[in-house]
């Protein structure tokens, strides 16, 4: 059973707390250990958040669409929470968390919660507790939670094991496109949207995403759509989003799939706990013994798990 504490903050938040979420959020992304008995608590409230994620290199306008989806779904009546991700500096840690800059219309609604999120070195395109930020938006009963990621390349797409759709925003004019859209980025979009597409170059952007498309069906059956934008006016965002619930609804309550996006955040729960339970000092010492080469560094890896399995 939790603590009286706990069960009266789940309380709060269920009932829309926004500063009781607003605690929670930063006991989340600081992994208090409070924040683990509240996300026990708020569990079996969640799952009924549509999560979109928002993916794409810098530049190409991913802030902007996010909060025109957000004035789109408010529209609606839906409450939205919006998680921005930000890069941090490789030399002081810190960030610069300006979407609360770029989407300064919604600060003053009650139904839009926007929350940025540092990096902090944490690789993919997304915050380390990204997923649990997902959780607690979806346990305050926020209909839909948008994730913006870090500018990202080729490689980044944890975002696809996060999010029940993911939106990759591409801009004409970045010079090689198909350079742009190679494999990896381009296989985890749902929903492929040029923006800035008033700007010379987006309609052979569309045909090199056609091309690419062409080359192998998803296993599922779908098309990804290609939407044409220019979110800094608000042309083509409502048809964007269209697509991206067209796509919901396509799914429905995938159980397989679902299975499949919590067998990957379980691995990497795993994997954090793992390192939480190997001391720093004995993953420092284990370095130096492989970077002297007086040890492999399968051995090592074999021995640091033989500690924390004893303790």
């Amino acid at each position: 059973m939790a603590p009286a504490g706990t069960l009266l903050w789940a309380r709060q938040i269920r009932e829309g707390d926004l500063r009781a979420l607003a605690r929670a959020a930063t006991a989340v992304e600081n992994r208090a250990p409070a924040s683990v008995d509240l996300l026990k608590e708020l569990f079996p409230h969640t799952g009924k958040a549509a999560v979109i994620g928002i993916t794409g290199a810098p530049g190409s306008g991913k802030s902007t669409l996010a909060g025109e989806f957000a004035r789109v779904c408010r529209a609606a009546s839906q409450r939205v929470g919006i998680l921005g991700i930000d890069p941090s500096s490789p030399f002081s840690g810190g960030a610069i968390l300006g979407d609360r800059i770029r989407m300064q219309e919604h600060c003053a609604d009650a139904g839009v919660f926007i929350r940025s999120m540092a990096t902090r070195g944490w690789l993919g395109g997304l915050a380390r507790s990204a997923t649990e930020m997902c959780l607690l938006l979806d346990a305050a009963g926020f209909d839909v939670i948008l994730v913006e990621t870090v500018g990202v390349g080729q490689a980044e797409v944890d975002i696809a094991r996060l999010a029940a759709v993911t939106v990759l925003v591409l801009m004409p004019g970045m010079g090689d496109d198909v350079q742009a859209i190679k494999a990896g980025i381009m296989e985890i979009a749902d929903v492929f949207v040029i923006n800035k597409s008033d700007q010379p170059g987006a309609d052979r952007l569309e045909l090199e995403i056609r091309a690419n498309l062409s080359l192998a069906a998803r296993p599922d059956g779908w098309m990804p759509p290609i939407v044409h934008t220019v979110a800094s006016e608000g042309k083509g965002v409502a048809e964007a989003l269209e697509q991206v619930r067209r796509f919901l609804e396509t799914r429905g309550q995938d159980e397989r799939r679902e299975t499949e996006v919590w067998s990957m955040r379980l691995r990497q729960m795993v994997r954090e706990r793992l390192l939480e339970f190997c001391p720093v000092e004995q993953l420092e010492s284990a370095a130096g013994e492989v970077a002297a080469r007086r040890v492999d560094p399968f051995t090592a890896v074999s021995q640091l798990l033989q500690r924390v399995k004893n303790g």
